[in-house]
Formats: structure tokens, C-alpha cells, sequence
């Protein structure tokens, strides 16, 4: 995994509309890099609307919230529109940038292995570093805990 004081790895991904986004098109802002592991499932809604309705929070301290998971753009869509989201989500389809952030890992449930997202977000200062990781995340409480963060 990706660890603080690294340089975040540079990323090209569509989001939700097939629009071609970079990290480095952040630079000077922080961003909040959030991934996780699939769309419209339990944990993975209750953490994207902590963002959502934190989101003014965000926006107001002029951070860009990026969430990413191996879903398709349509996936995405769907998900957006269903909850409301207001923030980007990004498509990594191929795995490469999961698996450059170190967050695509073998789990297991129910005695089945399997490889998926480690629920992990980073957060990356406007220079492109990461500034601090975020890893077994609990989707109720997560955007709170990074507003808190960002705040000292």
C-alpha cells in the first residue's frame, strides 16, 4: 500500500459521464482519494452518503472528493443518481490504479478467498503527497473522521 510522505500515483480514469480525469488535474487542491468495493451495496452506501452529506463541508474547505471502485461508468451512473451524489466517481475497470494504490487484496468471507478493494482512503495534499491513509474504514462514521482530519 501506498504510504504516507509517497507521492500519490498518478491516475487516468472516466468517471460516472466518460470523462477522462487525473490526478494531476487536482493539483493545489487536497483531495480526499476514497475507494471502495462496489457500488449500491450496504457499506458502500452508507459510506458514499456520509460523503454526500458532509459534502458542503468538503467543498467549502475547497477539497475535491474522488471515490473509485471497478465498476463501470453505467454502474457509476446509476449509483450517482440513485443517492444523490454530488461528488465524481471514477471507473478502474482494468485494476491498475487499485492495484498501484495497494488496495486490491485477497479477502476472504465465509471461508472463501477471494481478491477485491481494501475499503482505504488517501488523503493527498496539493502537491501530490499523501498526507495520510485511512484503512479499515467504518461507512458510517468515514466522512466525518476525514473532515476531522483535515481540520488539524
Amino acid at each position: 500500500m501506498v504510504e504516507v510522505g509517497a507521492k500519490a500515483p498518478e491516475f487516468k480514469m472516466p468517471d460516472q459521464d466518460g470523462n477522462m480525469h487525473r490526478l494531476s488535474e487536482y493539483r493545489g487542491k487536497p483531495v480526499v482519494l476514497y475507494f471502495y468495493p462496489k457500488d449500491d451495496t450496504a457499506g458502500c452506501t452508507k459510506e458514499a452518503c456520509s460523503f454526500r452529506d458532509s459534502f458542503a463541508d468538503f467543498k467549502r474547505a475547497g477539497v475535491v472528493v474522488l471515490g473509485v471502485s471497478i465498476d463501470d461508468e453505467k454502474s457509476h451512473a446509476g449509483f450517482r443518481q440513485k443517492y444523490d451524489l454530488p461528488f465524481t466517481l471514477l471507473s478502474d475497470t482494468d485494476k491498475k490504479v487499485v492495484q498501484a494504490y495497494g488496495v486490491w487484496v485477497e479477502k476472504q468471507n465465509y471461508g472463501k478467498k477471494y481478491w477485491g478493494i481494501a475499503r482505504t482512503t488517501f488523503l493527498i495534499d496539493g502537491n501530490g503527497d499523501i498526507i495520510h491513509v485511512f484503512e479499515k474504514v467504518k461507512p458510517d462514521e468515514h466522512a466525518r473522521e476525514v473532515l476531522d482530519k483535515l481540520s488539524g
